[in-house]
């Protein structure tokens, strides 16, 4: 069996929160990127779209199948854009970085309260289990469920043991 004091408790749970927090705002900037370049590519080939259906327009009939083409790639880019909707994965990573940056805070004047000696025991159980309820408060309300959140959650579980997060094997009757 192990012993951790709370001290150590504390730490742990202030270092694994901010690794989400910073991972969270990671995912927002990664999922807003892809954001971007869908808008992007919708503009530059609605344009192209426009141009080649002014290009047709003057009876070029070598224009015609082009302006087609570049219409339908215009369609497709927004119609990508607008199916895949990041918006929303944009909002609940930007939200949960902040929240849980508030609570690396509340984390962090616990700790200094803690290194000058200028909590009791039981003051700090008692605060510790606010952290912990804001924390996942912020986990169950805000955080959305996408791959980017499962990721951040697979690291911070993994890197408790240093191992891949394996289930522990389930015990057969013997018989």
């Amino acid at each position: 069996m192990f012993s951790t004091d709370i001290t150590e408790y504390v730490r742990h749970s202030y270092d694994t929160l901010e690794e989400a927090c910073v991972a969270h705002a990671d995912a927002a900037v990664r999922v807003a990127r892809w954001n971007t370049i869908f808008r992007v590519a919708t503009l530059t080939t609605s344009g192209a779209a426009a141009a080649a259906a002014v290009a047709a327009a003057t009876w070029r009939p070598s224009w015609f199948l082009a302006s087609a083409i570049v219409a339908a790639a215009a369609f497709a880019a927004c119609a990508a854009y607008v199916g895949f909707n990041q918006q929303p994965r944009v909002h609940g990573h930007r939200a949960c970085s902040a929240r849980l940056w508030v609570v690396c805070e509340q984390y962090r004047e616990l700790l200094t309260e803690m290194q000058e000696g200028r909590i009791e025991l039981e003051a700090l159980r008692t605060r510790r289990h606010a952290l912990l309820r804001d924390a996942a408060a912020v986990f169950e309300h805000v955080a959305p469920a996408d791959r980017h959140t499962f990721e951040i959650a697979r690291r911070a579980l993994g890197s408790r043991s240093g191992a891949p997060m394996v289930p522990p094997p389930v015990p057969t009757p013997a018989g």
